[in-house]
């Protein structure tokens, strides 16, 4: 059974802002981005159990070709995506968005 996924606007802004960067690189590049993010949320939904757990509750899903990783919390029957960040970026900023939704728990 699929879970469903909720994205919140957080992590669809930095979806949109990798997809902005990858078009002005090369036309194209930034739509294959979003396939390869469809692709992992589409993993994500169908194993969630697979994903490593890398702080607290959150798991991680790595995109595959691109240097980005998907954070989101497995609660019940949904997954809350709670950003998208490139591997490079610092993990504080996307470890406290997940704070008020682990206490709730």
């Amino acid at each position: 059974m699929k879970l469903a996924i909720f994205i919140r606007p957080e992590a669809e802004a930095e979806i949109e802002e990798a997809y902005r960067w990858y078009e002005k690189q090369r036309e194209g590049l930034g739509n294959d981005f979003l396939l390869c993010v469809e692709e992992t949320l589409i993993k994500i939904q169908c194993t969630p159990e697979i994903h490593p757990i890398v702080y607290r509750k959150i798991n991680r899903a790595l995109i595959r070709r691109f240097p980005y990783g998907v954070f989101c919390l497995i609660k019940g029957e949904k997954i809350v995506v709670l950003a998208m960040f490139h591997g490079r970026r610092d993990p504080r900023k996307w470890k406290s968005r997940g704070k008020n939704d682990i206490l709730r728990k």
